[in-house]
């Protein structure tokens, strides 16, 4: 019997989700990609002091491990890790947050993830403030969201937010707005009074707030910048992300943390059993010592922060091209180019003929376009190198 051919057999089917396809490369890791293997490169494009963590946080990590903590810790997080945190954001913050409101991530980026996939259905709509950090915003967006983009623009010489225009988008139905605060790459910084009056629209609307807290310690005008987590009462719809990356010093340890009502403490457990199980037990015994004993390595950080920001302020200030915009926190520069309408080929072609590596204004979002990133966690004498080298470009 002949074979005959089925004319509708279905054409293949693609190996990668919708989800996995409609994914997008970092453009500030696509430059830095091109040149992390050069000689001679200032990497000022990767949001990283450039110091090693503390030998008390290396040391505790250490004891940890010798100790024989090797195993499967809980789902949430280890208790001791948790109480910590506790304290160390009620005598920060004012706050009043209980441990069952704490589930401990294996980086802020993974709680950032943990948190898209735990409010997140396709469609939602989400209200978003940018420029903001693109994995921000991507873990929303991989989720199925809509974004609404609500602008942060430079008002006599800040950073600025129109926060009654921001209300207004924030409309019955609204599933979430993420607020990054200090925000990367700006610096700009929401006030207290602003975020009481978010939080009171989004309780009569029940709206969820994503705080990104993660630069709340790099706050250039006190102790710590405002924290939704100073008003909030336990039952709102807030969830905090933090991470000791920053101003511990911990970028490459993996370790942060989310603040959520305590209510979903067990659905959290669940979503990390099938993300991660757990965070490293050791990792954990060392964020422990960083929140108890690391108040003057902190203190340490933010001293050179500061000198780092002062001779940015000034040499960006000088030069012709240049619209600097102070920050109110976090540690970057997000300056503006006179002339530049492409800041991924500007970013290329400042790193090949002066060996500087910054961050395209474009990879933060379509507002970033004519803007570059520098972030100026770095000791001086290396940012005023940096700023030799990029004379010729900015002043042309």
């Amino acid at each position: 019997m002949k074979h005959v051919s089925d004319s509708t057999q279905s054409t293949p089917l693609s190996p990668l989700s919708l989800r996995a396809q409609t994914l997008q490369a970092s453009k500030i890791r696509e430059i830095a990609e091109l040149g992390m293997n050069e000689k001679d490169v200032l990497p000022l494009w990767f949001g990283e002091g450039a110091w090693p963590t503390s030998s008390l946080i290396v040391d505790a990590a250490i004891a940890s491990l010798s100790a024989g903590n090797h195993m499967y810790q809980p789902n949430n997080g280890a208790m001791n890790l948790r109480q910590e945190i506790c304290r160390y954001s009620n005598a920060l913050l004012g706050s009043n947050i209980e441990t069952a409101q704490v589930t401990v991530t294996p980086s802020g980026m993974q709680g950032l993830m943990l948190t898209a996939e735990f409010l997140i259905t396709p469609g939602d709509r989400v209200v978003a403030i940018e420029p903001s950090w693109p994995n921000a915003l991507g873990a929303v967006k991989a989720m199925g969201a809509e974004i609404i983009s609500k602008s942060i623009v430079p008002n006599e010489g800040r950073w600025s937010l129109d926060v009654e225009d921001l209300i207004a988008d924030l409309t019955p139905g609204t599933k979430a707005v993420v607020i990054n605060s200090p925000n990367n790459p700006t610096g700009w910084t929401m006030t207290a009074d602003e975020q009481r009056l978010v939080l009171e629209h989004c309780r009569k609307h029940g709206i969820w707030i994503i705080a990104d807290d993660v630069y709340t310690r790099l706050y250039r005008h006190g102790r710590h910048a405002p924290s939704f987590l100073s008003i909030a009462e336990p039952e709102d719809l807030l969830i905090s992300i933090n991470s000791f990356s920053k101003c511990w010093s911990m970028t490459g340890w993996r370790l942060g943390w989310i603040v959520a009502p305590a209510e979903f403490e067990a659905k959290l457990g669940q979503l990390t059993e099938f993300n991660t199980s757990c965070t490293a037990g050791f990792v954990q015994d060392a964020g422990v010592v960083a929140l108890r004993d690391g108040e003057e390595e902190v203190a340490a950080l933010l001293e050179k922060i500061r000198a780092g920001y002062e001779v940015t302020s000034q040499r960006l200030s000088a030069f012709s091209r240049v619209e600097f915009i102070k920050p109110d926190g976090a540690f970057y520069s997000f300056f503006r180019v006179d002339g530049l309408t492409d800041s991924f080929a500007a970013a290329r072609e400042i790193l090949t003929e002066t060996k500087v590596g910054l961050a395209p204004g474009v990879a933060f979002g379509p507002q970033g376009e004519g803007y570059l990133r520098l972030c100026y966690a770095r000791p001086v004498d290396v940012l005023e190198q940096a700023f030799d080298r990029l004379e010729p470009f900015l002043s042309a």
